[in-house]
């Protein structure tokens, strides 16, 4: 994102990183500050300006999705829900439909995605919601659980299975036979608004369908989650770099025997691998958004290589500032704190890291050594 941009909306970047710790203890973000993030194009940074976005390409929304992310993870995660359900809508949706939806998802409202089900996370195979085609209606059923900002959503886009393939239906959640139910107490990210969405005989137009019918599942969920998983990866760089800014100021002012625990070897060591993770996250990452902006084949492999890094060095670099601040960060709302229980967090959704390695080992069999010597030979 451009200095320009970020100049623009100063104002509420301070306000986020003074009421964040605040956010996380209360579990809530104002309804304010989101509308005012989605009027202004922020929270799904790459819908195109025909739409009312900002028309970013992946580096550039890194950029923004890292800063944020550094400041309240919470606020980052309602990012990648509305990113991710603008992002469906544009690459499945007719015309028609992302002149109907997207405009929306730019002037405020709010949006979240649903796939996972109390028996389906992972194994999103076993998704048993439906959707049911009824003359120019859709019928929806279904249970859907841990939904980033739901509790906050207009609208949610729902993934289904709809006879013996799938499909995805904009659900308005003021709709007749749709319920939410926020997760009370949430280890991570307390503020992003996870709920359960409980749908039961929602009647729709069966225009809300992005894109009608036969959709294959797995074709349905890579879609959406492409999106997440690199919207997640740039997220855990902002973790990184909140942790290190607040451990760098700690260790250069805290004294103990006589100088700066900066000072101390084993002190700076944890401080030079939490430098190194954020160097090697924002890495990969980057690598990665060249992969999108260039359609390089590599894009979903890229992909998941980032989320996976991403959330392991986060995962390590919150848990090495926590040893480093002590006492210091351990305070309920402390950006250090919320950064050791949000970065868990970051290995399980979108893929839990397992199912990240599963992908990688695939996909280094499937290659062997030959993309290796390929790219040593360019």
């Amino acid at each position: 994102m451009s200095d320009g941009h970020f100049a623009e909306h100063e104002a509420t970047w301070r306000l986020v990183k003074e009421n964040a710790g605040g956010w996380d203890i209360a579990g809530e973000i104002p309804r304010t500050v989101l509308s005012e993030l989605g009027a202004a194009g922020v929270l799904c940074a790459e819908v195109r300006k025909e739409h009312g976005g900002l028309g970013l390409g992946s580096q550039e929304s890194g950029k923004l999705t890292a800063h944020v992310g550094s400041l309240c993870s919470s606020l980052r995660s309602v990012m990648t829900s509305q990113g991710m359900a603008a992002w469906t809508v544009q690459r499945l949706g007719t015309r028609e439909q992302r002149a109907a939806f997207l405009p929306q998802l730019t002037g405020g409202r709010l949006a979240a995605v649903a796939f996972s089900e109390p028996d389906a996370g992972s194994d999103l195979g076993a998704m048993t919601t439906q959707l049911r085609l009824d003359g120019d209606t859709v019928i929806v059923d279904g249970s859907k659980t841990w939904i980033t900002a739901a509790a906050y959503a207009d609208l949610i886009v729902v993934i289904g299975k709809a006879g013996d393939t799938a499909a995805a239906v904009v659900v308005p959640t003021d709709a007749q036979g749709v319920r939410i139910e926020k997760v009370p107490h949430p280890m991570g990210c307390r503020a992003a608004g996870h709920a359960r969405v409980q749908l039961e005989g929602v009647r729709l137009p069966a225009a809300n369908v992005l894109g009608g019918t036969g959709l294959s599942l797995p074709f349905l969920v890579t879609t959406a989650l492409a999106y997440g998983r690199m919207s997640v990866a740039w997220g855990c760089v902002g973790i990184l770099r909140g942790c290190l800014g607040a451990v760098t100021e700690h260790a250069r002012s805290r004294r103990q025997f006589g100088k700066p625990i900066a000072e101390h070897q084993l002190v700076a060591r944890r401080i030079a691998e939490l430098y190194a993770a954020e160097r090697t996250a924002t890495a990969v990452c980057r690598q990665a958004s060249g992969c999108w902006e260039s359609g390089s084949p590599d894009q979903v492999i890229a992909t998941v290589l980032a989320k996976h890094v991403g959330a392991t060095e986060a995962v390590r670099g919150a848990a090495s500032a926590l040893q480093i601040m002590a006492s210091a960060g351990a305070s309920d709302g402390h950006v250090v704190a919320r950064a050791y229980r949000d970065a868990k967090l970051m290995e399980i959704i979108e893929g839990s890291s397992e199912i990240c390695q599963l992908e990688l080992a695939r996909h280094a069999l499937a290659t062997g050594h030959g993309t290796a010597r390929q790219e040593e030979a360019q």
